[in-house]
């Protein structure tokens, strides 16, 4: 019995260096900037610094190497409380990945159509990806109100 208390005393042990005190900890790294310049329209040293950019948001609220929604609506709002229909569709846009959290990559490559030199095409895909609320391929008038209550001051539902 004592052995296997033990046992569990050290797996605890191991699975709690895996974590701090603040949660699940990502490593922060910069991806190779070269490879994320080559993909996107941004230069190695925009990337650089997009990269410090990524890592003051990323630990506004929590320190672990990824932007949270929350982060993410303190750095587009100075708020981490304010709903914005406008923050979430734009937030999950840039989640490829979609778990709830963007690491750099994801980030750097969604920023790329805000860029000047960034092709009218990209940018009318991701608007058009932004009020297609629903992902069906069309919009619907209900999906274009919604974000124009919401632009008035409205909630979600007005």
């Amino acid at each position: 019995m004592w052995q296997c208390l033990e046992g569990i005393k050290h797996l605890s042990d191991c699975l709690m260096g895996c974590f701090d005190s603040k949660g699940f900890k990502h490593p922060l790294r910069l991806e190779d900037p070269a490879k994320i310049a080559s993909e996107t329209v941004f230069s190695v040293s925009e990337v650089e610094a997009l990269y410090e950019l990524f890592k003051k948001i990323s630990s506004a609220v929590i320190d672990d190497g990824v932007i949270n929604q929350e982060e993410f609506q303190l750095a587009l709002f100075k708020s981490p409380k304010k709903e914005s229909l406008f923050a979430d569709r734009v937030f999950n846009l840039f989640d490829t990945k979609h778990n709830g959290v963007l690491e750099f990559g994801e980030f750097a490559r969604a920023l790329s159509v805000f860029h000047p030199n960034s092709s009218p095409e990209e940018k009318i895909d991701f608007s058009f990806r932004l009020y297609d609320l629903k992902q069906q391929g069309f919009i619907e008038r209900q999906e274009v109100g919604s974000f124009l209550c919401q632009a008035n001051g409205g909630s979600y539902t007005c």
